[in-house]
């Protein structure tokens, strides 16, 4: 019989390959957090906004030759004139000296801080709103599930591994905006969904689901003004990462808790094809990271390598051209 010093120390007698009485009601497979770094990063994005339509102030900025600005009540919050940012935003050269990605100043002026500092930039309350309404629905869901840690890690990574692939094919433009990050967010769903196979039931529905709405957003992202390149590689990024850090333990292991003690039951928390895919993703990731970083700050041009690629961001038509 264990005594309560047992007890107290998890000293409760264990067979392979049996249930275990439990200690506890809970284990971590279990766990439901409370979100809070996506709320967090929420109001970051609505702060960082409101600070730069004060640093815009349009009516101080813009001459009469410009166009009137948008809402002249909201005093220097003023948006600029449609024919400047349909967007409902700032003008472009705000953006640019609050941080927009710029290649030209991220290569020959060494400010890499560009690759991070984007994706809390906005061009217009369209595009701020869009973005949050996904990271509420699409972030909350996930933290609750797996933690701040994890999922910070996923949204911060995948941003700047938008930033990276976008600025590898695009020279002549402004980039902001935290769609790499929220696309990053999908991949994971996706990888995660792959990697805990075991655990979910109408699987195949879960994974034609997810992947028709990534379909929808990278076929929008084709329209001239929106950087697929973001996108993309924002998405690429968190599916390897949702291999690394969502895994969770298998069905048969997890569902020990709900059968009676002595039951026989697997002693394996993970499969081996989880920690392959893990394995493969890692390295990926660190391949990924290091070639595109090499390739970036060595001033190459990925479209010198890929004469195509540039048709992922925008596909030209009767109505539109596209220009890099």
């Amino acid at each position: 019989m264990a005594t309560r010093g047992d007890v107290e120390k998890g000293g409760v007698k264990k067979e392979a390959g049996k249930v275990p009485s439990p200690l506890y009601p809970q284990h971590e497979g279990e766990r439901e957090w409370v979100p809070w770094i996506v709320p967090v990063f929420f109001v970051a994005n609505i702060t960082v906004f409101v600070i730069t339509m004060y640093a815009n102030n349009c009516p101080a900025h813009t001459t009469a030759r410009d166009g009137k600005c948008i809402g002249r009540f909201l005093g220097r919050f003023a948006f600029q004139p449609l024919r400047q940012n349909p967007l409902l935003g700032p003008s472009s050269a705000t953006l640019t000296k609050l941080g927009a990605l710029v290649w030209q100043k991220v290569v020959h002026e060494h400010q890499g801080w560009r690759l991070l500092s984007s994706m809390w930039l906005h061009a217009g309350v369209v595009h701020l709103v869009a973005n949050m309404i996904s990271l509420l629905f699409i972030g909350m869901r996930l933290e609750q599930q797996f933690g701040y840690v994890r999922i910070g890690v996923v949204y911060l990574l995948s941003g700047l591994g938008g930033s990276v692939l976008s600025s590898l094919f695009i020279r002549n433009h402004i980039s902001v905006g935290a769609s790499g990050a929220l696309f990053g967010l999908l991949g994971a769903m996706l990888s995660e969904l792959l990697t805990n196979w075991t655990i979910y039931t109408n699987k195949v529905a879960a994974v034609l689901t997810l992947l028709f709405v990534v379909a929808v957003n990278m076929v929008l992202g084709i329209l001239p003004h929106v950087n697929n390149l973001a996108h993309i590689g924002g998405f690429l990024t968190g599916f390897l990462l949702g291999f690394v850090v969502l895994m969770r333990p298998h069905f048969g292991w997890m569902e020990r808790y709900g059968m009676p003690a002595g039951s026989n039951c697997t002693s394996r928390k993970y499969l081996l094809y989880q920690w392959i895919l893990m394995a493969i993703a890692l390295l990926l990731l660190v391949i990924g990271f290091a070639v595109g970083m090499a390739m970036l700050f060595r001033g190459a041009n990925a479209n010198d390598s890929c004469s195509w690629c540039h048709y992922l961001s925008c596909v030209p038509t009767a109505r539109w051209t596209c220009t890099n």
